[in-house]
């Protein structure tokens, strides 16, 4: 798609730079089902958290014990992680509608394509990314 032209309404592309407004409603579309299924996976976890407290642990040895508190542990994990990706999707969904999507928070270029395509949620194009990391 890179170094073509396409002319219609409101969607000029030029060297691939701009988004069209078919691609956005793309990316709002794969940005809001992932946001249904994070929700899903959220309250799931959150159940089955629930439904193992209330287990009871009286004649558990040390080892099981252990297992049972990592294993909580690691559901706590995943369900903050899974938290942390909805709301970088809903920020995502926030951009896209404000019109700042695909404009790197830090120095205002254009984030690549190929890089929302691979993270839709990308907020830093790869150069203030990358300064980002050696910080």
């Amino acid at each position: 798609m890179a170094g073509t032209t396409r002319t219609g309404k409101d969607d000029t592309t030029i060297d691939g730079d701009a988004w069209t407004q078919e691609e956005l409603a793309e990316v709002r579309a794969t940005l809001l089902q992932e946001i249904e299924e994070l929700k899903a996976d959220i309250a799931r976890a959150e159940s089955q958290m629930a439904s193992g407290e209330n287990s009871e642990s009286d004649g558990d040895d040390e080892a099981d014990a252990g297992a049972k508190t990592y294993e909580r542990e690691r559901e706590i994990a995943l369900t903050l992680n899974a938290r942390d990706l909805l709301a970088q999707n809903e920020r995502a969904i926030a951009r896209v509608d404000a019109g700042t999507y695909g404009v790197c928070e830090s120095c205002q270029r254009p984030i690549g394509k190929e890089r929302l395509r691979a993270f839709p949620r990308a907020t830093l194009c790869v150069t203030c990314k990358q300064r980002e990391e050696r910080r």
